[in-house]
């Protein structure tokens, strides 16, 4: 199983758009958003994904109204953290970072974060951390979003 990652998204819309052609060409099973979709006009653009989206509520979230649009689109957001069980995996997703610990990390096989908007791709005692970093500036070839494979638990870096 291939999973898009996302993250900070901020309502850039243009930029989204262009995530949603990068998955869809990529032909991943399922996406996560780390958090900081912001707008529910976000969720809107990501309807295009020919993959369900899951993700967490981030920091800069209007709540109210992407609950009502995540509904509406049949997407998956929580609080975090969300553990995820997928392809024999365990998924651990947040937001913060700084709100890790040890033994977190360390009963998952795949930690994903977003908010610091600076790539994160590193092993911890056999878990994977990740973070894409930015996706939500304005200069061509900065932003970036992921694909990680669960059965190798490798990190495949999209920069548009």
């Amino acid at each position: 199983m291939r999973i898009g990652v996302v993250s900070d998204t901020h309502n850039q819309l243009r930029n989204v758009r262009r995530i949603v052609e990068l998955f869809n060409a990529a032909a991943v099973d399922r996406v996560i958003h780390t958090g900081d979709i912001t707008q529910a006009k976000t969720l809107e653009v990501f309807a295009g994904l020919d993959a369900a989206l899951v993700g967490v509520f981030g920091n800069n979230d209007e709540r109210e109204a992407l609950d009502a649009a995540a509904a509406r689109l049949d997407m998956q957001l929580a609080d975090p953290p969300l553990s995820i069980a997928w392809a024999g995996r365990r998924l651990l997703v947040v937001h913060d970072p700084h709100c890790l610990d040890a033994d977190a990390v360390a009963s998952h096989d795949l930690v994903l974060h977003g908010h610091t908007h600076r790539p994160v791709c590193e092993h911890r005692n056999g878990t994977l951390v990740f973070n894409p970093g930015e996706c939500a500036g304005v200069l061509p070839g900065h932003n970036a979003v992921g694909i990680v494979d669960l059965a190798r638990l490798e990190v495949e870096w999209l920069r548009f």
